[in-house]
């Protein structure tokens, strides 16, 4: 529901300006040979519609197609509401389509190809005339002339060949029939209506328990219509991940986007669960996005806009500012404040600065800390730093918190009582080398309480319960997590494997990063250091 207030605040005119921005970028994106689908109800649709006509041009528009997604139920008010619509834009006229077919129905395979030859293939036997007159044509050593008002459907030359390969044959009357095979038939051409496509029911195997799930066959008929293998295909709206599913099962090259971590996760852990899956990047834009927040906000002046930007974190967190610090900004409860950056993580360099500076600043005038905590905002935190940083201050005795500053406070529609800062979820992971193997068990895991609703505490009977997947990059070498090895829970296989080992083909000392997913999508990450022999 927050995600799309931006969208819907003043219901359809906010929604429709939304809209209209978006399919103009979209517009600039698509390839000039590409095509795009767009998926919506009825509520919308029309006036979507409207909209995509202005930017495309009506020309442009190729197909409304009906797709047909649930079964019949009765309203008693109205007809019974169990279609979508879903419109196909191309950009030129040079745009890439290959024809569907729908293949052959179980009745009308039992009904027309009921005979069967040596190899034991099925056909039907097909006249090899058509309606308008036309000359005689020479079948083996017998020379035929069509019957009455017709003529034969195809060329000497091509009779000749069908002969060869004995694909005439002549019945009891003496009359030539063409032998057609029903594995070679694609039955009729896909229409604009699509009743054959079935939603996603409760025992289906692709099933993810998402909202929005759209049945992989629906996926896949738009797309090897559309593309041809290698060519590249977005879904910006990604949802369950279906798009990006069947674009890698078809060998298409893909993007997929969401506003959503529970979408991108879900996502994530259908992809590898393809068989033979190819290598992909979970990438996070959200500085890209704060980085315009901040300067449309706040101005191009650079230590204004830091100051302003800084000031408004502090009255959400509902801190009072400090002024003569470099790394302590504010101070709440007798807490002293750091607030991250938008463009960078908060490190573990960084809390060695905050830590130097809190020592400093104890019994230094009317804003000296009056207890030995310091409470870190951060939009982004570095991997090892809930770990190291922790024991670290804790030995110079001083009491870190860690909190994720939210998306929200970008969005001025948010009311500030529903703007909450959540500490980070911390990781315990035991470790067991034996000459060049290495294993890891999972120990413990604990959410802070007041990131998860009351009903998900009351369920969580076991601390694993809490983990939904995790991740090992076995040899970090201080770029991007590689996800080297990966377990994670789904509706078959609901236990979560815990311990892992791994053989090192060299002795030496590695970096380990294992990340994990919580049930709420977050993301929390320890590094460790091994040495083996």
């Amino acid at each position: 529901m927050k995600a799309y207030r931006d969208t819907w605040e003043r219901g359809m005119d906010s929604y429709l300006q939304w809209f209209y921005e978006t399919v103009v970028l979209l517009r600039e994106l698509l390839a000039e040979n590409g095509s795009i689908y767009v998926h919506l109800d009825y509520h919308i649709g029309h006036y979507a519609k409207a909209v995509w006509d202005e930017v495309f041009g009506q020309d442009n528009f190729k197909n409304e197609i009906v797709w047909k997604r649930s079964l019949p139920h009765n309203d008693p008010k109205k007809f019974g509401s169990i279609h979508d619509v879903i419109f196909f834009y191309v950009k030129t006229e040079n745009y890439v389509f290959n024809q569907m077919f729908t293949g052959l129905s179980e009745e009308y395979k039992e009904s027309h190809y009921t005979q069967v030859d040596e190899q034991g293939r099925r056909y039907q036997l097909s006249s090899l005339s058509a309606s308008g007159s036309g000359p005689a044509r020479k079948f083996g050593d017998k020379v035929l002339t069509p019957p009455k008002g017709t003529h034969w459907r195809y060329s000497q030359e091509k009779i000749d060949e069908l002969m060869k390969q004995g694909r005439i044959v002549f019945t009891s009357g003496k009359t030539p029939r063409y032998v057609r095979y029903m594995d070679e038939m694609q039955g009729p051409a896909v229409q604009s209506i699509w009743t054959d496509v079935l939603p996603v029911n409760s025992q289906a195997i692709e099933r993810v328990d998402y909202a929005t799930q759209k049945p992989e066959a629906l996926l896949e008929r738009i797309i090897r219509a559309s593309s041809n293998e290698n060519d590249l295909v977005l879904d910006c709206f990604v949802g369950s991940g279906t798009t990006a599913v069947v674009a890698e099962k078809l060998n298409r090259r893909w993007i997929a986007c969401d506003l959503s971590r529970f979408a991108i996760h879900t996502t994530r852990k259908r992809l590898l669960s393809i068989e033979n899956v190819r290598p992909f990047v979970v990438q996070n834009l959200g500085k890209y996005e704060r980085q315009h927040w901040q300067a449309a906000e706040f101005g191009n002046d650079a230590e204004a806009r830091i100051q302003n930007y800084r000031q408004l974190i502090l009255e959400l967190f509902q801190a009072r500012a400090l002024a003569g610090y470099t790394w302590l900004h504010g101070i709440k409860g007798g807490r002293m404040v750091h607030v991250g950056a938008v463009d960078s993580p908060v490190s573990v360099g960084d809390v060695s600065n905050i830590v130097t500076e809190f020592k400093r600043a104890i019994g230094t005038g009317a804003d000296a800390p009056t207890t030995n905590g310091v409470d870190v905002l951060g939009w982004d935190f570095a991997f090892e730093l809930n770990e190291v940083a922790v024991q670290q201050a804790a030995r110079a005795n001083v009491n870190l918190r860690f909190l994720r500053i939210p998306r929200d406070v970008m969005d001025k529609r948010v009311p500030r009582e529903e703007i909450h800062f959540f500490e980070l979820a911390a990781l315990s992971v035991k470790v067991k080398t034996s000459k060049r193997t290495v294993t890891l068990t999972l120990t413990d895991f604990v959410i802070p309480p007041d990131d998860v609703p009351q009903d998900v505490q009351r369920a969580i009977k076991h601390w694993s319960q809490w983990i939904d997947y995790w991740a090992i990059d076995w040899d970090n070498q201080g770029d991007a997590f590689h996800n080297e090895w990966q377990a994670y829970r789904t509706r078959k296989h609901n236990q979560l494997q815990l311990s892992v080992a791994h053989e090192y083909a060299a002795p030496g000392e590695y970096t380990i990063v294992v990340k994990v997913i919580d049930i709420l999508g977050n993301d929390t990450t320890k590094t460790m250091k091994v040495k083996v022999g």
